[in-house]
């Protein structure tokens, strides 16, 4: 028996208790946005070492999550959840180092916007498992995010660069941004990959809410203890910077990275695709990370075309809505990934990942 349609004033009550919400997760991520912003200025401003800070950030991010979700406490994790963790611990930590180094070599807009390459899976599930009528939207969603990409990395951003921009006149700040190529951009498209990969295998280990936290807290400090020998490594090499240096040293990027972007959003997140029903690779979320990018960019006087921008979003959110467009209507209710669509037709298989 169906269902009776909402009416207008069903949805306007939906909508009017999901605005506290709403207002957290725009909150959310706008403070770890300013997070990647700062990060960004320290670590172009001063010789430390990309995998040292990160290292550094994630110590006390993993001290954090284990004193708030004791994952040792209640309910006995299974081996089928544990070891998938420890595994998703080794992929997150690449994730970090490899979004770390996007952001330092490509600054955090083209970093940022890069990240959401992760719904490429989506147009992989097509290939795999897809029916014949949606291949092709999904085709023609990769080359559109891969078009918007390419216009990011050659500046439609930047005022500097922007066919879109009467050339403004730009501060010692802004002048520091460059064009790029796809290869440059490759390192955050890469993370942005890994980072939909790791929500994949979170999701199919994690059934209840706190479940999932109780798991993500294994996994961050799994990602910790992969890190340290490579912290270590950085050490004994020599490329961390020297001590006899004078280097300059802000609290601010590391207490935002640690706080906003390692522990606060992911339960930011986490609420908004429990309760909002908002996924990381949807044009809702890319719609509210845009805003907080133009807010910042602006505050950081960064060289920035609104026009050119606005563009490279709007191609980007249409690449995502096709590439993840598969079978929509049956997952309106759900709260899944749309990359997740590479192991939905699997999903009996994949159940209880091997260990």
């Amino acid at each position: 028996m169906m269902s009776p349609k909402p009416t207008s004033e069903d949805r306007h009550s939906v909508y009017s208790r999901q605005t506290p919400l709403r207002i957290i997760h725009f909150t959310g991520n706008f403070m770890r946005i300013w997070s990647i912003y700062s990060m960004y200025h320290y670590l172009s401003q001063s010789e430390s070492s990309v995998v040292l800070y990160i290292f550094s950030c994630l110590v006390p991010s993993s001290i954090v999550f284990l004193v708030l979700q004791k994952p040792w406490r209640g309910r006995p994790l299974s081996n089928t959840q544990i070891v998938p963790s420890l595994i998703n611990g080794a992929i997150t930590a690449l994730y970090f180092i490899l979004w770390v180094k996007g952001v330092k070599a490509c600054g955090p807009l083209r970093a940022i916007l890069a990240e959401y390459s992760g719904a490429v899976l989506g147009v992989l599930s097509a290939v795999l498992y897809g029916r014949r009528g949606h291949i092709w939207k999904k085709v023609g969603g990769l080359v559109a995010m891969l078009a918007s990409l390419y216009f990011l990395s050659q500046g439609w951003a930047m005022a500097s660069y922007s066919p879109f921009s009467s050339g403004e006149n730009l501060d010692s700040d802004a002048q520091k941004e460059k064009v790029l190529g796809m290869r440059e951009m490759a390192v955050p498209m890469l993370a942005g990959i890994l980072s939909a990969f790791r929500r994949v295998i979170a999701r199919r280990i994690s059934i209840k809410n706190q479940l999932k936290r109780r798991l993500h807290a294994i996994t961050i400090a799994s990602a910790t203890c992969f890190m340290f020998p490579v912290a270590m490594w950085d050490v004994i090499l020599g490329t961390a910077p020297d001590s006899n240096k004078d280097l300059p040293f802000s609290t601010w990027p590391y207490i935002s990275t640690i706080l906003f972007g390692v522990i606060l959003i992911s339960y930011v997140e986490n609420i908004a695709e429990e309760r909002l029903h908002m996924v990381f690779s949807s044009p809702k979320h890319l719609m509210v990370a845009g805003g907080c990018i133009i807010v910042l960019e602006i505050l950081y006087k960064m060289d920035f075309s609104l026009a050119g921008f606005i563009i490279c979003c709007a191609l980007l959110g249409f690449g995502i809505y096709e590439a993840t467009s598969l079978e929509r209507p049956r997952q309106d209710h759900q709260t899944l990934e749309p990359s997740e669509n590479l192991f939905e037709e699997d999903q009996i298989q994949m159940s209880s990942l091997p260990t």
